[in-house]
């Protein structure tokens, strides 16, 4: 008979609480200071005309997300349900690894966008938010006499 005292998936779970620890305490070079990895994961860039936002936001409603644009700060929020039963003593949740509750993502952008000239669209589980630049701030040839 082989007794064991320890789990079999002993390093494992030392492994998992390792890369959570280590997590906690990445943060991303911004001076606000977020953490990497967080809901929701956003990609951001630009072309001469636009700054392109979009933000990976899967299994929500679009109604209930809340796009805010003020000053050049970005602010994405809104909140993910829980689909998990409660734990309680008759149920016990094993693995609960997808973002749940209240989340708030912030981008500070550049000052020459038209606040005038956003659109926001949701389209399988990706919301992509292009406001434009202003006139007067894109590039123009100009020509010699």
């Amino acid at each position: 008979m082989d007794l064991s005292l320890f789990p079999r998936d002993l390093f494992a779970e030392l492994d998992r609480l390792q890369r959570q620890m280590q997590q906690a305490f990445e943060y991303s070079p911004s001076i606000r200071g977020f953490p990497r990895r967080g809901f929701p994961a956003l990609n951001v860039g630009h072309t001469e005309r636009s700054v392109e936002i979009f933000a990976f936001v899967p299994g929500l409603d679009p109604a209930t997300l809340e796009v805010n644009l003020e000053r050049g700060v970005l602010t994405i929020a809104g909140e993910r349900a829980g689909e998990l039963p409660e734990s309680n003593d008759k149920t016990i949740v094993h693995i609960d690894e997808r973002f749940t509750g209240r989340f708030r993502r912030v981008v500070t952008l550049s000052d020459d966008l038209d606040s005038n000239a956003v659109q926001a669209t949701y389209r399988d589980g990706v919301l992509h938010i292009s406001i434009g630049r202003q006139e007067t701030t894109q590039p123009r040839r100009i020509s010699i006499q």
